[in-house]
């Protein structure tokens, strides 16, 4: 373990980096009445519940009429909603410019996709939202500019996308940017052709660089490493292939990227737990929050293409401290079974069972693929963070290497945040377990359980309003900006 000098330095190191989804169906039309049948001779009559009266659809005035068109005209377009900026046919009736409303609001606040579009390794799910009470409260009160700006998710991280999406939005109509030839490494010292074409397209997204010049110079390769920074490369000033890839990725693959994340802001809950931990899969990264604020940080290893780890939503329950690893049937028959007796013994496997039935477990120890620790939470998916012995992966930029799960740089140190309230449980006592390498379920207390989100983000502003992008290594972000536009074409038409 840790001194405790070391525990509290890690705790207060600060790391600033959220039903059915948004159905396309209108507004529903008034509930039939359901009718009991009646009761037989003899016999009581249920008890039958009555339903609530639906709210009927409000009646705009001629000014609201003319505001809320207005609203609406571009909403969708600023909001990510769809890529084109042609602004929507203004609706032909007033019934209709009100289920507009209502469908852009049910967009804008818990998602565009219908249940139909969620992959199943898309876990996370916007809760049910109905807009008409709140929109018929709005038209009474007449604010319904205030209504829709209540709509978006409350999240400084939404927020900054949308900025963002401005920008680039901006840079796509201007023409993007060219791309750059192939050719050898760009580093200091550099000069040519190839470089003036590097500082136009650095110039575009960093007004510190100098547009015109053929030399690579140190202002340059400083412009180099803030872009590697900004595309999650390593940075080492030089451009090689992957930092060309990330460059040439045109500026409406951008927007699109951007878009695809704004969705995903919109399924979360309208309010995150303060007490939580987020694992973002594209870039790799475990953050802690603690009343809300990021507290601490570390590497995460986690599933290569093939493999993805699944966005979820769920709770820690419970610490298992020297783990075996229950082989999936998948990874044992493909993976290991071929590699036959000697190799599983050697790497401390135990067959169980016989013939079609036998399974893999691996005993606890230093080989064991899941380290000292395995953090488990509920899910389908069979996922769950945990320690590792193969340290060399997390000095890697690109962290996509494991079967779905997600592996720890420091496993340790977050056990001991988990169980710091916890007096049975304190370093001396979870260094005595480990040392026993006998497996031992830890149940965390009901107050100390915490929510954890797997989330896929691959653009997020900093703290600066400067826009940063990750590779979409499970092709997720082409997948549901496609669906998202195809579902917006589709309501535009509907609603007219």
């Amino acid at each position: 373990m840790y001194p405790v000098s070391k525990r509290n330095h890690f705790i207060s190191v600060l790391y600033r980096g959220a039903a059915a989804a948004g159905l396309l169906g209108l507004a529903a039309g008034p509930l039939l009445a359901q009718q009991a049948p009646a009761p037989a001779p003899g016999v009581q009559a249920p008890l039958v519940q009555q339903l609530p009266a639906p709210t009927p659809l409000p009646t705009l005035s001629a000014k609201q009429s003319s505001e809320l068109a207005q609203l609406l005209a571009d909403a969708g377009y600023e909001q990510g909603l769809r890529h084109d900026g042609a602004a929507t046919p203004r609706p032909q009736s007033s019934d209709a410019l009100v289920r507009a409303a209502l469908d852009y609001a049910r967009a804008v606040h818990s998602g565009r996709l219908d249940e139909s579009d969620f992959q199943q390794d898309w876990g996370l799910r916007p809760a049910a939202y109905d807009p008409l009470p709140g929109f018929a409260d709005a038209v009474k009160r007449d604010r319904i500019s205030a209504w829709i700006r209540t709509l978006p998710p409350p999240y400084a991280g939404y927020d900054g996308l949308q900025k963002g999406l401005a920008k680039y939005r901006a840079i796509e109509a201007n023409g993007g940017w060219a791309t750059l030839p192939a050719g050898p490494d760009l580093s200091v010292g550099s000069t040519g052709a190839r470089v003036a074409a590097l500082r136009q397209r650095l110039a575009v997204e960093d007004s510190q660089v100098a547009a015109t010049g053929a030399t690579f110079d140190a202002a340059l390769k400083d412009a180099v490493i803030r872009a590697q920074r900004r595309y999650g490369l390593r940075p080492t000033g030089t451009v090689s292939t992957g930092t060309l890839g990330a460059l040439n990725v045109p500026a409406g693959d951008r927007v699109r990227q951007i878009m695809a994340n704004m969705e995903r802001w919109r399924w979360l809950p309208a309010e995150m737990p303060a007490k939580r931990i987020q694992v973002n899969i594209a870039a790799a990264v475990l953050t802690v929050f603690e009343g809300d604020q990021a507290i601490a940080s570390m590497k995460a290893v986690t599933g290569r293409p093939g493999n993805e780890t699944p966005m979820l939503q769920s709770r820690i329950h419970s610490v298992v401290l020297n783990p075996p690893w229950n082989v999936p049937a998948g990874i044992a028959a493909k993976e290991l079974f071929p590699k036959g007796a000697g190799y599983l013994a050697a790497h401390n496997y135990k067959v169980i069972g016989t013939g079609a039935g036998r399974r893999l477990q691996q005993q606890p120890g230093p080989q064991s693929a899941l380290g000292r620790y395995k953090f488990d939470f509920q899910n389908p998916y069979a996922v769950y963070l945990h320690d590792t012995p193969a340290q060399a992966a997390f000095s890697g930029f690109s962290r996509l290497e494991s079967h779905g799960c997600v592996r720890l740089e420091k496993p340790g140190e977050l056990a001991e945040l988990l169980f710091r309230n916890d007096q049975n449980w304190q370093p001396e006592q979870i260094n005595a377990a480990l040392a026993t390498a006998k497996t031992q379920r830890v149940q965390l207390q009901p107050q100390d359980q915490v929510s954890v989100y797997l989330l896929y983000w691959t653009a997020f502003a900093s703290g600066n309003g400067q826009m940063n992008f990750r590779a979409d290594p499970y092709s997720w972000d082409k997948t549901l900006a496609s669906k998202i536009e195809n579902r917006s074409a589709v309501t535009a038409v509907a609603s007219r």
